[in-house]
């Protein structure tokens, strides 16, 4: 496997604009030192980048960036409940396999040279680790099946890399975490109906795996040994908060006024202070921040007189999310 000379591509303060549908809020990073640093570790280690932090300090939009940065290829998977660790290997498709079985069934045994196999290697779908590991047999994999290959840039090949997302995995059980030590520790596992083990060609290049928590579930030893880890926090100090919150309000929306944006800033910043002193959850913070630029601004058209004006009546709905009496203890 090869890992790629990434030097230069990711830089501090270097600002990407990521694509978001039609209707849906626009999305910019700007990379902080500490992120670069951390995906460059991540890389050169070839480990997984751990990345944690409370909701909305931008762990999977850190993520996206880097693939678009680096232009690799990018695959997610959304860790619930419900997941398991194969989920993000590999998937069976039980339905197809069984409809395909019962149809064979109903045509009896007339024709047995035109029963389809019910192998369980026809029903096998890469996911999110097998096609970082190894675009090339995955790709190769579903081209027999007739499906298709995760959407990736104009002009991308395998040669060029793939970020890997799994997102919120502290919302799974611990045999989550467990069940992909092999994956992310020895870059190869196994899967049911294929007979090679699964692991780089020659041809793919190590992929950047980033793993976001919210820290709600405490993660296996054996799992974060195997990890970079990088954690995303907002400044502790009111007037560190105030300049961090002004600095991405600008990213996102460099026609606004800074004194609005400083406005916008203390507010959250005062709101957060009153709920991390009565240990109320979620403290409102950078999400919440640009939510409220992003309504003053389509709203207002860019006038700085009408924003000043609406600023106190968004913030209610935006970012107050409990009670007023609780802010003003």
């Amino acid at each position: 496997m090869t890992i790629l000379d990434h030097t230069g591509l990711l830089t501090p303060g270097k600002k990407i604009e990521l694509d978001s549908p039609p209707g849906a809020p626009e999305q910019v990073h700007v990379f902080g030192e500490d992120e670069v640093s951390a995906i460059q570790t991540a890389l050169d280690a070839g480990r997984a980048l751990l990345v944690r932090g409370e909701p909305g300090t931008g762990k999977t939009q850190l993520a996206k960036a880097a693939a678009k940065a680096l232009g690799r290829a990018f695959v997610s998977y959304v860790v619930d409940a419900r997941s398991e660790a194969r989920d993000l290997l590999w998937h069976v498709d039980s339905v197809r396999r069984l409809a395909e079985a019962q149809l064979a069934g109903a045509r009896g045994k007339k024709s047995p040279d035109a029963q389809p196999s019910l192998d369980i290697g026809r029903y096998l779908e890469p996911r999110a680790l097998w096609w970082g590991l190894s675009w090339t047999t995955a790709a190769i994999h579903v081209g027999r099946m007739g499906l298709p290959a995760p959407p990736h840039p104009t002009g991308w090949d395998p040669a060029k890399g793939v970020v890997v997302l799994i997102d919120e995995i502290d919302k799974g059980e611990t045999d989550v975490p467990n069940g992909l030590l092999e994956a992310l520790g020895s870059a190869e596992f196994s899967a049911p109906g294929y007979k090679e083990r699964i692991r780089p060609t020659p041809s793919d290049i190590f992929p950047l795996a980033i793993v976001t928590t919210n820290d709600e579930r405490v993660l296996p030893d054996a799992f974060t040994r195997r990890c970079i880890v990088l954690d995303l926090k907002l400044p502790e100090g009111k007037a560190a908060l105030i300049e961090h919150l002004v600095r991405r309000g600008n990213a996102h929306f460099p026609k606004m006024a800074e004194e609005l944006l400083r406005q916008a800033a203390e507010l959250v910043a005062n709101d957060r202070a009153a709920y991390q002193r009565q240990r109320l959850r979620p403290l409102p913070g950078q999400a919440e921040f640009i939510d409220l630029l992003r309504v003053l601004d389509r709203r207002s058209l860019g006038n700085a007189a009408v924003q000043e004006k609406m600023l106190n009546d968004i913030a209610r709905f935006v970012v107050r999310k409990h009670p007023e009496g609780a802010r003003q203890v």
